[in-house]
């Protein structure tokens, strides 16, 4: 088996600047990829993009704010200028949402669900559109990977709306997963538990976030890491036969 098992496909990665997501383009682009990485924080992305290249990957990076869904297809027509034929996608992008239901504005509900459910449904949208075109569906190497979360199955305290938002992620992905069947887009999601990332870990070093913690049954956070294998299954080009799956990577958080 070759170590780039992903040699000659272009890959797509939201909300790349940081956390998850730069994990991610990482991966990918370790596994042979040619990656455009996309994000607000450009700044960020191009440090990212210049880690990549040092490495010996092929990297671009691409400003893209996922609310904004005028944009998602202008920045997917660059990646293919770039790049070439978009085969993978990470929906990744994603903000908290937290806030009790009496104390939620409605400005952080909105901002919750542009992001974490219709960005994700119009950036898949959009690629797929681009898979079908580019023939890259029809050969079985269209992939579209959501990130969800453990909250689309449970309901976490004070995370309501994170919880909706991630549970309507879900479904999207299950639902695009048989409306694209035919024209052979596997659409899945991973669905992890809780990971330290710059959205949560101001929490987690409270006493409060501490002892949640200590209420997990192995007393830990997930490394990010642990995540990578459940990546480069799903988008390898094996997994034609994986579509409308949600793969929970939780550590038993949630037993």
């Amino acid at each position: 088996m070759t170590d780039k098992p992903l040699a000659g496909r272009v890959a797509v990665v939201t909300g790349a600047s940081s956390g998850l997501g730069r994990r991610f383009a990482h991966v990918l682009s370790d596994a042979g990829a040619a990656v455009a990485l996309m994000a607000r924080r450009t700044d960020r992305l191009d440090a990212e993009v210049a880690a990549i290249v040092a490495k010996g990957g092929k990297a671009v990076a691409i400003p893209l704010d996922v609310q904004d869904v005028e944009a998602i297809g202008p920045a997917f027509d660059a990646v293919e200028a770039t790049l070439g034929p978009i085969s993978i996608l990470v929906n990744n992008a994603g903000v908290g949402g937290d806030g009790m239901a009496m104390d939620m504005s409605v400005e952080t509900f909105d901002q919750t669900f542009a992001v974490n459910v219709r960005g994700v449904y119009f950036g898949a949208v959009e690629a797929a559109k681009r898979m079908i075109a580019s023939g890259v569906a029809e050969a079985g190497e269209a992939r579209i990977i959501n990130i969800a979360s453990i909250a689309a199955f449970n309901q976490l305290p004070g995370l309501s709306v994170y919880c909706a938002s991630k549970a309507a992620c879900a479904s999207l992905t299950k639902g695009l997963a048989r409306e694209w069947a035919r024209p052979r887009i596997a659409v899945n999601a991973i669905c992890p538990g809780y990971i330290e990332t710059e959205i949560n870990a101001d929490w987690f070093h409270t006493e409060g976030g501490q002892k949640q913690i200590k209420g997990f049954p192995r007393r830990r956070l997930i490394d990010e890491d642990v995540l990578d294998e459940a990546l480069l299954m799903l988008a390898g080009r094996r997994a034609h036969f994986i579509t409308g799956t949600l793969i929970s990577i939780d550590d038993g958080q949630t037993l």
